[in-house]
């Protein structure tokens, strides 16, 4: 090849990389153009999702906003629970811990009322109660009294931990799959719910004896194992509010909201610590009773 084969050769070999390099920014003012920032922003970081309506697939964008905001609202109640407690707040820090299991109580409630389940909503209502029955009744438990046990504590608030995310965890994969009437393994709002009336009760009567330590051992440690094993409790989900029900029923549980008022973290505990306690007894039962 000469000298000017090769010149001319290079000369084309610019020119293609001109006319190419020339096209790429022509495209990127063009997209520059007709899109600004914020819309590119919101485009790249949207939500899809694929679901089936009407027995097809479709992919949807975006997310429902009003049973998220409940979602959101618990996880802050739960965030807001762990800096009371690492503050010494720690009467703060349990109601904050009933407040996030209200809110979680009402965002699925929310969606299924008005038809706006989705997958992103059951995954981000599962962090967060990671958040809010996982680290939040852990961390509280430890920095008001399981730290004073030394490394015994610490590692029973990890034992709690890792079993609500494990009770999470295999939730998520049974839905559907298991009978809604029960649920299998003590639910993590209720071992939250366990954790922060002790720590309510037991905080305001100034109980920092060696026993009450031992105690919150013991609560923390028996919450976390019941939370993954195959007790069952009963879930209250087959429960009818539409139906008539007798008078007395109504009067109950004014009676109910008046013992709570009176001593709230006392009632509390004791109405946890009863639905605890009701998946091993009814266990038992079951195992005693005769088979017919």
């Amino acid at each position: 090849m000469t000298q000017d084969s090769r010149d001319q050769e290079y000369a084309s070999s610019d020119h293609v990389h001109s006319d190419s390099d020339q096209s790429d920014v022509t495209d990127h003012q063009e997209m520059g153009g007709n899109e600004d920032l914020a819309t590119a922003f919101l485009r790249e970081t949207e939500v899809v999702e694929e679901t089936v309506e009407d027995g097809k697939k479709i992919r949807r964008r975006g997310i429902y906003l009003l049973p998220n905001l409940f979602t959101t609202s618990a996880l802050f109640a739960g965030f807001f629970s762990v800096v009371a407690g690492i503050n010494g707040e720690f009467t703060s820090a349990a109601v904050a811990i009933f407040i996030a299991m209200v809110l979680d109580g009402l965002d699925g409630r929310v969606a299924r009322m008005t038809n706006t389940q989705s997958a992103f909503g059951a995954e981000y209502d599962s962090l967060a109660d990671m958040i809010s029955f996982g680290m939040a009744p852990a961390l509280v438990a430890f920095t008001w009294i399981l730290q004073d046990i030394g490394k015994t504590g610490w590692v029973v608030a990890f034992l709690y931990v890792a079993c609500a995310a494990l009770r999470l965890a295999r939730f998520n994969v049974q839905i559907g799959s298991v009978d809604k009437k029960w649920f299998i393994g003590l639910p993590s709002p209720s071992a939250a719910a366990l954790i922060a009336a002790s720590v309510w009760t037991f905080h305001s009567f100034d109980a920092d004896a060696f026993g009450f330590k031992l105690l919150m051992l013991v609560v923390v440690a028996a919450a976390g194992v019941l939370m993954v094993s195959n007790i069952r409790y009963y879930s209250f989900k087959d429960l009818d509010f539409k139906k008539p029900v007798p008078f007395v029923v109504l009067l109950a549980v004014v009676l109910g909201f008046v013992m709570i008022s009176v001593e709230p973290s006392v009632m509390l505990l004791l109405l946890f610590g009863a639905y605890v306690a009701s998946g091993p007894v009814l266990a038992v039962m079951r195992k005693a009773k005769p088979k017919s």
